[in-house]
């Protein structure tokens, strides 16, 4: 069975699986297909670029956190089997989180097309925890064993006979998503899971629970502020702002999602029994994704949101209200002084995106005027030079990836008001990611700068 078929099975089914644990995120796709559908009938011609209705519709990113090393090398594995490897390397411990992260994803453009689920991977960094925490949790942790031995058996089938058949496929998207499920049950005893809570929120999730719980499954969106709107008229509670770029600049991703829900969960006593308590963790996130920057633009990017979360923080002790009014227009004023582009086209003169580029009819028939143009100029100057002569057209790179700022602000506002924070770490530690995952993290911009210069030789 083709990896791509696999992984949009097991996409669905595990969509379908959520959709049963959290209703109300069934009542979210809905609302995000209905802004789609009037989105693309409004913007006819933006089908080439996102694709159909059903296509933009189906897409999906979930985000789990595991607890050991081992764990992540095995779900590594496990991802293997739908053709996603791991891209990226996120440090959210600068923003007081013990955990660092990546994304496992398709990569090639072909396979995006056919199906770009994406799964968020965060492994909680117990080199970051005071020393009772950090032993509470490996003894936690210690015998759990999240993959069931039918999942085990199909990985190792898949690496043996490289890929799996029909049957062998619904068998193993059937047993990998008693990974990803929810258990109500804890691990450990409620006076416990209040010392992991009092140290971290993403402590007390990792740690007290059978596995990883899917935390969100994130639909994509074409009108995110339309929707983050929507969400408040219905009466759903939001977090305070959409996370990333300001509306009208169409860069990178934008988040928004509603807040994490209050489950009843229940915790062993020491009379073998269960008392019951409550955890706050998965939540419902929506994105809306645009041009993929190159490094310069980024750094640019990653200035002005760092300038944008100063003012915020002073918003913030104003009241909850004044930052929700006051947010987004101190930030759509910031990127209009400094950033310089606001449009794909200006993104794309100046360099400062990715784009592909492809022959327009006129450059077909007359490919000697494509060579007349080959003299000298950089790759850069000469695709300017032929979109101006209308020989050829460029269409942007989608940013399949994340923004570290903007998945560390949800998880924040996602977490239990009595969780705690860890101390902003400054030990960003990439190769403690590779050797748990044995395999390195792919670089990101490597991946957009080969799409980008693979369609320039191939009109050259």
């Amino acid at each position: 069975m083709p990896k791509h078929q696999i992984r949009e099975t097991f996409s669905r089914a595990m969509s379908d699986m959520y959709k049963k644990e959290v209703p109300l995120y069934g009542e979210l796709l809905d609302i995000v297909r209905d802004i789609n559908r009037e989105h693309l009938e409004a913007h006819p011609d933006l089908e080439e670029e996102v694709g159909s209705l059903d296509r933009v519709s189906e897409e999906r990113h979930g985000a789990i956190r595991l607890g050991k090393p081992e764990e992540l090398a095995t779900m590594s594995r496990l991802f293997g089997v739908m053709g996603m490897v791991p891209v990226g390397y996120y440090d959210l411990s600068v923003a007081n989180l013990p955990v660092h992260s990546t994304a496992f994803r398709p990569v090639e453009e072909d396979e995006l097309a056919k199906n770009p689920f994406r799964v968020f991977t965060s492994l909680l960094r117990t080199d970051l925890l005071d020393d009772e925490t950090r032993q509470q949790a490996i003894d936690s942790l210690a015998d759990r064993e999240i993959f069931t031995p039918g999942a085990i058996e199909l990985i190792n089938i898949n690496e043996r006979q490289g890929g799996l058949t029909a049957d062998q496929a619904d068998a193993f998207i059937r047993e990998a998503l008693e990974t990803f499920r929810w258990h109500s049950e804890a691990r450990v005893p409620l006076d416990q899971y209040e010392k992991f809570l009092k140290s971290s929120g993403l402590v007390a999730d990792i740690a007290s629970f059978k596995g990883p719980h899917i935390n969100h499954l994130t639909p994509r969106v074409l009108d995110i502020q339309k929707l983050h709107r929507r969400m408040q008229d219905m009466g759903i509670e939001t977090i305070p702002e959409v996370q990333g770029p300001p509306s009208g600049w169409p860069i990178l991703l934008q988040q928004t999602s509603f807040r994490a829900l209050v489950e009843k969960t229940h915790f062993p006593d020491d009379k073998g029994g269960y008392v019951e308590g409550r955890h706050r963790a998965r939540f419902g996130e929506i994105e809306q994704r645009h041009t993929a920057l190159k490094p310069e633009g980024m750094a640019i990017y990653d200035r002005l949101i760092a300038k944008a979360k100063q003012y915020g923080n002073d918003l913030k002790k104003e009241g909850e209200e004044v930052y929700r009014k006051e947010y987004p227009g101190m930030l759509a004023e910031l990127f209009e002084k400094e950033f310089p582009a606001k449009t794909n086209d200006e993104l794309r003169r100046q360099d400062l995106g990715y784009f592909v580029y492809e022959k327009t009819k006129k450059g077909q028939q007359h490919p000697e005027a494509i060579q007349a143009e080959q003299n000298g100029q950089s790759n850069h100057q000469l695709m300017e030079t032929l979109i101006r002569k209308g020989l050829v057209k460029a269409t942007p790179v989608t940013y399949e990836d994340f923004l570290p700022v903007s998945a560390a602000g949800i998880f924040k506002s996602n977490l239990d008001e009595k969780s705690g924070l860890i101390e902003s770490g400054e030990a960003s530690d990439r190769a403690l990611l590779e050797e748990a995952l044995g395999d390195t993290v792919a670089d990101y911009h490597d991946l957009y700068r080969r799409q980008e210069e693979q369609s320039i030789r191939s009109i050259l």
